[in-house]
């Protein structure tokens, strides 16, 4: 699956010298619901189609963006965007988590309910190493005014990089089983305001269910219904200080589909309730 990856940044470096158009994504306005919003930068590259994208404006507006074929979206961590899927288009994305790299290739027919072409991989994040210096100035420039031409030979720097991490990984890389679970966990990062469970996420990643429940007990420290929960629950500690949202919203924004039981597992997961959370120092 790797060199899928690696044939398609091949060809994107050789083929784009110069993106068209390198967006930035940003926070400083809420976020619509059910926007990607994640603690981790995100690059999103249209390969082909259009990809339409609820994206916030310099000036705090908010509008919908048509990203098109040789177009790159920059997420920094916590910033949003919004896709518009109904459309007829094929994106990859690469998502720098603190533990793993994902590599996220979809195609998408207009009209159509689900993407018809899938596939996903994921390798171990180096650290200590040019990425992070990389990704901290792209979330640097993000904030300031004037971006070009410095996000094209960023933007071109990192996914030389990425390239060459799929070339060589990093020496102790983990196996394919680590690797596929690590790729389950970026899934549910970027998924856990949807409603997610056990059938779909198997059926995303082409294994059983019964396969998967076996993966968490093998891998994790904790079984998988209990990972989603604590990722949402962690969600819903960032957007109770960061937003002013109500309970409700919150609940909802983060995939619970009850505020009384957001309510509870909140209060035994923190100890303290939503509104003492959002309250404490």
């Amino acid at each position: 699956m790797s060199q899928v990856f690696q044939l398609l940044l091949e060809n994107l470096l050789a083929e784009r010298e110069h993106f068209n158009r390198i967006w930035f994504a940003s926070d400083q306005v809420t976020p619509p619901q059910f926007s990607y919003q994640v603690n981790f930068p995100r690059v999103e590259l249209v390969i082909s189609g259009e990809y339409p994208n609820l994206l916030e404006n310099p000036d705090k507006s908010v509008t919908e963006s048509k990203l098109l074929a040789g177009d790159a979206l920059y997420v920094p961590p916590n910033s949003w965007n919004k896709p518009n899927w109904d459309t007829d288009c094929s994106v990859l994305s690469l998502l720098f988590g603190k533990r793993q790299l994902g590599f996220s290739l979809v195609s998408k027919a207009k009209n159509q309910p689900g993407f018809y072409d899938v596939q996903k991989h994921s390798l171990q994040t180096r650290t200590g190493h040019a990425i992070d210096h990389i990704l901290a100035a792209l979330n640097t420039l993000a904030k300031e005014p004037v971006q070009t031409p410095m996000d094209g030979y960023l933007l071109h720097a990192l996914l030389s990089y990425c390239q060459q991490m799929l070339i060589a990984p990093a020496a102790g890389t983990r196996n394919r089983v680590e690797d596929l679970y690590q790729g389950i966990c970026i899934y549910i990062q970027e998924n856990f305001h949807r409603h997610i469970t056990r059938e779909s996420i198997a059926h995303r990643f082409n294994i059983t269910p019964n396969h998967l429940s076996r993966l968490f007990r093998q891998q994790g420290h904790m079984r998988m219904a209990d990972y989603i929960t604590w990722v949402r629950i962690d969600r819903a500690k960032f957007m109770l200080k960061r937003y002013d949202f109500r309970l409700g919203e919150v609940a909802t924004r983060c995939g619970f589909q009850d505020v009384n039981y957001f309510y509870r597992v909140f209060k035994s997961k923190t100890g303290m309730t939503p509104s003492e959370y959002r309250g404490s120092d």
